[in-house]
């Protein structure tokens, strides 16, 4: 099991390390375990702090939560609350987050890389400041970026397709977990706080749902994409078949293009 120290346990729960003593002090949040003066702080601290900041953002107050972790507690075996915790709070990625410096950035970018486009790329949430250097929060889209960069794009042009896809897929995801939440998860806990029997049972219908979402993203992501690309390319083909005739002094295009037959 992962084991943290407060500063970092506060960067992967988006939050503060003021707001990791806050929480502890209202009873939100266990106390670490101690080693000489140093606090360790566990995943199931990390999944239980995710799980306040996610709910102080639905405007639940500390006494709300409160009220449902004692609710839970009361009558529920430990690692089901745990579980559900976890199932709801964890990070949907195996992406661990990486730093870069000003000048890696110039180096995957170019000189693409300016105040202008930096400041997007925060507001994007591509990048996070962190000091004198930038916190990644996924690689995989940053070193995606530096690819097409290298194959001729613009950086403005790569932070419009990260811009584009954040809108458009953020809207699908929206619409996907209240869906879900309406037909599965209501059902089993109707207008109310889910018991502390039920955790384990919606801790389980909530990671048998994460794989079934990137499924079906992956899928018709993967249609729309063959489509569009069959589509623009026969765009392209098209006009430079045009180009072609004009060049050949408008000959017919069969014999322009395949000869005699």
């Amino acid at each position: 099991m992962a084991e943290y120290r407060i500063d970092e346990l506060a960067r992967l729960a988006d939050t503060t390390v003021r707001n990791v003593r806050v929480y502890q002090d209202r009873g939100l949040l266990a106390p670490p375990r101690r080693e000489g003066r140093v606090g360790i702080y566990s995943e199931a601290h990390l999944a239980r702090l995710r799980l306040i900041g996610q709910l102080l953002r639905r405007g639940y107050t500390f006494a709300n939560i409160g009220e449902m972790f004692r609710v839970w507690e009361r009558g529920g075996d430990l690692s089901d609350i745990l579980g559900f915790e976890s199932a709801i709070g964890d990070a949907w990625s195996d992406e661990i987050a990486d730093y870069v410096t000003l000048g890696e950035l110039r180096d995957l970018f170019g000189k693409g890389v300016t105040p202008k486009t930096i400041k997007r790329a925060l507001d994007l949430r591509v990048l996070e400041r962190d000091g004198l250097r930038f916190r990644v929060p996924s690689p995989r889209l940053l070193h995606a970026g530096a690819e097409l960069v290298k194959l001729g794009m613009s950086v403005g042009s790569v932070l419009d397709i990260a811009e584009n896809l954040r809108d458009k897929v953020g809207g699908v995801a929206e619409h996907m977990v209240r869906l879900v939440s309406e037909h599965i998860i209501a059902e089993h806990a109707p207008g109310t706080v889910v018991r502390s029997e039920e955790t384990a049972e919606m801790a389980e219908l909530i990671r048998r749902v994460r794989p079934l979402a990137q499924q079906a993203v992956d899928a018709v992501l993967a249609q729309a994409m063959a489509e569009n690309l069959t589509t623009v390319m026969g765009e392209h083909f098209a006009l430079a078949m045009e180009h072609l005739e004009r060049e050949q002094g408008g000959r017919p295009r069969a014999e322009g293009l395949t000869g005699p037959s």
